[in-house]
């Protein structure tokens, strides 16, 4: 997958309101790119202090910094063990402070942009780098419908016509909420952790064949629907026929085996549930229960090792029960 990136005039214009920007000097520099670097630990960083000997994309500039290169005994930024204007896209002065006029005349001259912000230089960079930490990653759409069941985030896939945002309607009715429809765009946030946000234009809007386009915070409530939730499972639908007992022994599996199956999405390797899709299924229901299940199989607990302790110790004589609760 592509390294995504920002422009620096993006950039202002995204955070500029949260992060008290005013952009100061090197105004033509607007096209430059602010990316992540493509393998870790590649020079330059994304964002730090300016410093002689660590290039960053992003300088930043505090307290100590502009002293260091204000006044007339300040240092010359053109003398650094790295070429500066050749790998920083953007200075930034935090503390509203006064930018050093030799850093000044670098962004003029280089077209490198200045910001000035309002904030502390410790809050600045905290919340910069988590800004762009989420701004930048990596990013994939799935088709499907994500759903928040018993507060966990839940994606429905399956092939066209399947039942999906049936299913979807469905668990609203029941009390549960929707996050997106059609096309939930999914981002690697932390190692192990993907967030599920909803297009802007998709948001509260549900497609249900012979119902048309739904708008289900209008018709159930704010409360029932959300813009982003993390994702931990998914239920994927797969049609059988209702005369097939063959295809949904297969589907079902080991009945006494646990659950393995997953799908791996950025990287991030999610467990996954098969439901048969047939006449008389009452796909909510089923829903719910794996859900709880996956729940309990989170927290360290599985009914087929349960289930198959007890009748081991029904065997050798044993009471079928155990001291200890599953809470």
């Amino acid at each position: 997958m592509a390294t995504r990136h920002l422009n620096v005039g993006e950039t202002f214009r995204t955070f500029a309101e949260e992060l008290g920007f005013r952009w100061v000097a090197g105004r033509e520099g607007g096209e430059r790119r602010v990316t992540r670097d493509a393998e870790p630990g590649q020079r330059p960083r994304l964002l730090g202090p300016l410093n002689f000997n660590t290039p960053n994309r992003i300088q930043l500039l505090g307290r100590s910094e502009t002293r260091l290169f204000g006044g007339e005994r300040g240092l010359d930024p053109e003398r650094f063990e790295y070429a500066l204007a050749d790998t920083c896209e953007l200075f930034i002065v935090s503390d509203d402070l006064e930018p050093p006029a030799a850093i000044v005349a670098l962004a003029e001259r280089a077209g490198i942009p200045l910001f000035v912000s309002n904030l502390r230089f410790n809050e600045l960079q905290m919340r910069l780098r988590y800004l762009l930490k989420k701004q930048l990653a990596e990013r994939r759409i799935i088709h499907g419908v994500m759903m928040d069941v018993h507060g966990t985030g839940i994606l429905i896939t399956g092939d066209a016509s399947v039942g999906k945002s049936e299913l979807a309607l469905d668990l609203v009715s029941r009390g549960h909420i929707l996050v997106a429809d059609d096309a939930p765009e999914f981002t690697r946030i932390a190692p192990n952790t993907l967030e599920c946000t909803c297009p802007e234009l998709l948001q509260d809007f549900l497609e249900v064949r012979g119902l048309g386009v739904l708008n289900i915070a209008l018709m159930y409530g704010d409360a029932h629907t959300r813009s982003r939730k993390i994702l931990r499972f998914i239920v994927h639908l797969e049609a059988i026929s209702g005369d097939d007992p063959e295809a949904l022994a297969e589907i079902a599996g080991d009945r006494i085996s646990e659950p393995a199956a997953h799908r791996e999405i950025l990287g991030v390797k999610i467990p996954r549930r098969t439901l048969p899709v047939a006449p008389g299924r009452n796909l909510a229901v089923l829903v719910e229960a794996a859900v709880r299940a996956q729940i309990l199989r989170a927290g360290g607990y599985s009914a087929p090792r349960d289930l198959v302790e007890k009748q081991n110790r029904a065997l050798a004589g044993a009471p079928p029960w155990r001291e200890e609760s599953y809470e």
